[in-house]
């Protein structure tokens, strides 16, 4: 059993990465990934909001959604922007600075699709709540992974000699492009063993 939960944390993390193999929540892997702070708050807030999205889809899941399929999608995205809401008013009373330097992407989040994604793979996987949670927790921490190395690397880019044709999106382009290739590895890794 907990080979299996290792192996659904690893995965989610590493190997089927959200945005590095999937390319999902790319609008705040580019938009927030400026500052290695602010990537990591966001990244927090992501796992915060998948946690969460994972024990009430677990729950719909079992109690909900067996009488009433149909509602899935839409009791998804419920869940996803009350949780949302519910932690940007939390970051603002907490911390005001914070909200101001996420923005727009704070509220982005609720339609980060790589949260709805996590809640219908986790439907599809038929993971109970312990599995759902680590799934979560290692989607999660993925995201923020790929989004303090991408700050990280951007940060970096900017204390380094750009050539001016390829400053900006094209340089950033490159980069996640060359982070998504190195993730790839992870799967070959993975294979083997």
């Amino acid at each position: 059993m907990s080979g299996n939960l290792l192996w659904i944390f690893v995965s989610a993390c590493l190997v089927n990465n959200f945005t590095l193999y999937y390319f999902l929540g790319l609008c705040p892997f580019f938009g927030v990934s400026g500052r290695l702070k602010t990537a990591f708050r966001l990244g927090l807030a992501t796992i915060f909001v998948m946690v969460i999205t994972s024990l009430c889809a677990s729950f719909l899941n079992a109690f909900i959604l067996p009488h009433a399929r149909y509602l899935q999608l839409i009791s998804f995205i419920v869940v996803i922007a009350s949780t949302v809401q519910f932690v940007e008013m939390v970051i603002k009373k907490i911390s005001p600075a914070l909200f101001r330097a996420l923005g727009i992407f704070l509220p982005l989040i609720t339609t980060n699709c790589a949260i709805l994604f996590l809640a219908l793979t986790q439907v599809k996987q038929d993971y109970n709540v312990l599995e759902g949670l680590i799934f979560a927790l290692g989607a999660g921490s993925g995201f923020t992974l790929a989004l303090v190395l991408m700050a990280g690397l951007r940060e970096e880019g900017e204390l380094s000699s750009v050539p001016a044709v390829v400053k900006g999106t094209a340089i950033n382009m490159i980069l996640a492009g060359l982070l998504s290739l190195a993730f790839m590895g992870f799967a070959g890794l993975f294979a083997a063993g």
